[in-house]
């Protein structure tokens, strides 16, 4: 009878923990929580306006098992008709929030995609090379490859080769 008991309360607290070990997703413009109590992950990357594909989906679904905190720039609100200056007031909020995310995050995620330019994650990918913070995929096709390999390179950027291996990197990351 007491082996019983003790294992339904061992079984009770494997679910209460993985039902704990779950991401927060705080997307673009939402507010950044003020507490820093969880590993913060920038998801980085080609958006392109919204023409690229949508990677940043498959990366939170692939950290459903993480206790940690995702910051997703990708807005579903995104109006390409919001000038890209500086007295354009959404643009403002998107350009703020990402710079504040992206201070704040421990682990800083870029992921360009063949196809795609994403100026906007290579000014990024420059602001934050020097911080230990980035892990970059970068595969043939992204038109300015060859800048992001020898600027990786450089600087000490882990690069990884697959989308698998960008979440392996993160995994281990936050765990640390």
């Amino acid at each position: 009878m007491i082996r019983a008991a003790a294992l339904i309360a061992a079984l009770s607290l494997s679910m209460t923990t993985a039902a704990l070990a779950a991401p927060t997703v705080v997307t673009s413009p939402e507010p950044l929580p003020v507490a820093h109590d969880k590993p913060r992950v920038f998801l980085g990357g080609s958006i392109d306006m919204g023409k690229a594909v949508d990677w940043q989906a498959q990366m939170i679904a692939a950290l459903a098992d993480q206790d940690l905190v995702i910051l997703n720039p990708r807005r579903p609100d995104w109006n390409p008709a919001w000038k890209p200056v500086a007295d354009e007031p959404e643009f403002r909020r998107q350009v703020e929030w990402e710079l504040a995310a992206l201070e704040t995050a421990d682990v800083i995620v870029l992921y360009l995609t063949p196809g795609s330019q994403a100026p906007i994650s290579l000014l990024e990918m420059g602001l934050h090379a020097r911080t230990g913070k980035l892990v970059v995929l970068c595969p043939d096709g992204f038109w300015r490859k060859g800048n992001v390999d020898i600027t990786a390179q450089k600087y000490g950027v882990k690069q990884v080769e697959t989308l698998d291996a960008l979440i392996a990197e993160v995994k281990a990351r936050v765990k640390r």
